[in-house]
């Protein structure tokens, strides 16, 4: 029985080194990692390469990872000049990795669906403007892959903590595009699976107070909608079990920016049969 870490992430060696040789953000510099809106964070690149990816999935106990370049990068904000560069080292360097990984990692593509990977990463308020972003989910439902929805770059105000920028802008980003996916996307794209990042920001917490206000819950229901688990623990995980069941629900960490180990050890509180639905079978149909 495969398990699976839905939401993990690499930099390939062509990716860091563009990075590196990069003036402006995002970029690389003296062992910091500059971000346009966010600041610089000190970051070793080797934790988000190959072997350190490898050696989680094995600390975890589980066998494969699909991995991703993060939106937070800000690559998809570039002009094209810029970013297209980024992508192709991101795209060529995953497929290596891929292949060097004997069948233990799969990776999502940038933007854009790309033979070889099995879905694509897009930045949640991507989400707010479906008319741009229709031609990629209609090649993305073309080709049976998936769309996987992150958080995306933010601007944080003065004198932020430090937990800011990821426990309130990003929710808020999530929050925003699973609304949006709700009220437009998922009649205009009812075949397309689409994984929402740290469970949608909270977002499913939410039902009942759309359902107030007029919402029909049966939307959030769709088949084709799945929750991925990334920073939560017990309490949350209860609420979406007891609201989705597990058959929209994966097991994704965010490692390497949080160990692979904390939600799952959450996960594991819910018995073995809760670790076989999350970790395998979720996303082996989210696979299909």
């Amino acid at each position: 029985m495969t398990t699976y870490d839905v939401h993990q992430h690499l930099w390939p060696e062509p990716l860091v080194e563009m990075l590196s040789e990069r003036s402006s953000a995002p970029c690389l510099r003296d062992g910091m990692l500059v971000v346009a809106g966010e600041g610089a964070f000190a970051l070793d690149p080797a934790t988000y390469g190959l072997d350190a990816c490898l050696a989680r999935l094995d600390r975890a106990g589980l066998d494969v990872a699909i991995v991703s370049c993060p939106p937070t990068l800000g690559i998809h904000r570039l002009d094209e000049e810029d970013a297209e560069p980024l992508r192709r080292a991101y795209h060529e360097g995953a497929v290596a990795a891929i292949e060097a990984s004997c069948g233990r990692l799969l990776a999502l593509s940038i933007d854009q669906p790309q033979d070889g990977f099995v879905g694509t990463i897009l930045a949640a308020d991507d989400l707010a403007e479906l008319d741009r972003v229709g031609p990629v989910l209609d090649e993305a439902e073309r080709r049976g892959t998936f769309v996987f929805i992150h958080p995306g770059p933010t601007r944080l105000p003065p004198g932020a903590p430090g937990w800011w920028a990821p426990a309130v802008e990003y929710t808020a980003q999530m929050q925003r595009a699973y609304g949006a996916w709700l009220a437009h996307g998922v009649d205009r794209w009812p075949n397309l699976r689409v994984v929402f990042s740290i469970l949608a920001g909270g977002a499913p917490f939410q039902l009942e107070r759309m359902q107030a206000r007029g919402f029909d819950i049966r939307n959030a229901l769709h088949p084709s909608l799945y929750l991925e688990t990334s920073s939560y623990g017990r309490r949350a995980l209860e609420l979406c079990l007891a609201t989705f069941g597990a058959k929209q629900i994966v097991f994704g960490s965010d490692a390497p920016v949080i160990d692979a180990c904390f939600t799952l050890e959450h996960v594991r509180t819910f018995g073995q049969a809760a670790v076989d639905a999350l970790c395998h079978d979720s996303p082996t149909a989210l696979l299909a």
